[in-house]
């Protein structure tokens, strides 16, 4: 099975359908609102640049978990 992948404009809500570990990545960054309903329907660079946060380097982290979760 082929590593899931998510780009800049996957939607938070479905980075969490995908595996709840990125949770944890998405608040250790500083993005505590991945609970929030609003948060769901928002993809991960609308996301980072409301927090001020660089999406690639998030997005880096992201994939490499995904990438290496099987490992």
């Amino acid at each position: 099975m082929a590593a899931q992948v998510v780009t800049k404009d996957t939607l938070i809500g479905e980075m969490l359908q995908m595996d709840m570990g990125i949770a944890a990545i998405l608040m250790a960054a500083g993005m505590h609102c991945v609970g929030c309903p609003s948060s769901a329907m928002e993809s991960l660079e609308e996301a980072c640049m409301v927090h001020g946060m660089d999406a690639d380097q998030v997005l880096v982290r992201i994939n490499d978990y995904l990438a290496n979760k099987n490992k």
